[in-house]
């Protein structure tokens, strides 16, 4: 399956178990199973946006695009920047 096919399923399948829209997708790669990917959604929005809460999904795809699973990961506040470790 191509990528933009499995990153689009992954979206639709995530979007429709969680009733939220994703932001956005930081991650797709294949695997031997099919696809993983790290979708970010808006959990909590607040004012100022800045605050937002942000959690990273895992979504494991299989060959067909189906999900297969889906874990929450991270979570972090949209204002919050990576800092590299030294």
């Amino acid at each position: 399956m191509p990528a933009a096919d499995a990153l689009r399923y992954a979206v639709e399948q995530l979007t429709g178990l969680l009733g939220r829209t994703p932001e956005s997708v930081s991650a797709l790669k294949p695997t031997d199973q099919g696809w993983a990917a790290e979708i970010e959604v808006v959990e909590v929005e607040r004012i100022p946006e800045t605050t937002s809460v942000i959690a990273i999904y895992e979504v494991a795809l299989g060959p067909d695009g189906q999900l297969l699973g889906y874990e929450r990961g991270k979570r972090y506040t949209r204002a919050q920047v990576d800092k590299e470790q030294s």
